[in-house]
Order: structure tokens, then C-alpha cells, then sequence
């Protein structure tokens, strides 16, 4: 885990994440906490990482998604430096 976004804060905003019980819920908290433009730039990025994880190519997922080649490049380097956050995510789904 990145040390640097550690904090009191984090941590309590991630326990009040992982109280959410349904979609419904998820929907509620995050468009309270989240603008539009937040919430589709981070489920954009989430779909750019399964698409990778398919082996899809950057122009494949480019036209799909409307990510920048830049954003893809930035999950690429997460999916394989990262700390397998997507990984773990994308398995459990």
C-alpha cells in the first residue's frame, strides 16, 4: 500500500465504504461524495483495467472507453506495479 495516502482520514472514509450493503446504497454515498465527472473518471478507469486484463489493445480500449492513451498507460503501470488492487477486484468480481 502507498504510504502516502495513508491518514486517519483514508481510513475512515474506507470503513464507511465498506458499510455500504447494495448497489443502491453505493449509488447514494458516492454521488453524495463524488461529482459526475469524479465517479465516471474512476468506473472509466476500473473498465480500462478489466479491458487490459483481456489483453485488449490500446486503441481497442481507447475507441470503447474514451480513455486518454495516457489514463491507459496509468492503469497499465498499475496493473503491473501496482499493489494488485484491480487485480484482487477484477478476480473477485
Amino acid at each position: 500500500m502507498s504510504k502516502s495516502i495513508k491518514s486517519p482520514a483514508v481510513d475512515r472514509l474506507f470503513d464507511a465504504i465498506l458499510t455500504l450493503e447494495n448497489k443502491k446504497e453505493c449509488y447514494n454515498f458516492f454521488e453524495d461524495l463524488c461529482t459526475i465527472n469524479e465517479l465516471q473518471s474512476l468506473s472509466q478507469r476500473f473498465e480500462v483495467a478489466q479491458m487490459l486484463s483481456e489483453k485488449r489493445t490500446y486503441l481497442e480500449i481507447a475507441e470503447k472507453t474514451g480513455a486518454s492513451t495516457a489514463t491507459i498507460s496509468r492503469v497499465n503501470r498499475a496493473l503491473n506495479y501496482g499493489n494488485d488492487g484491480y487485480t484482487l477486484a477484477l478476480k473477485r468480481l
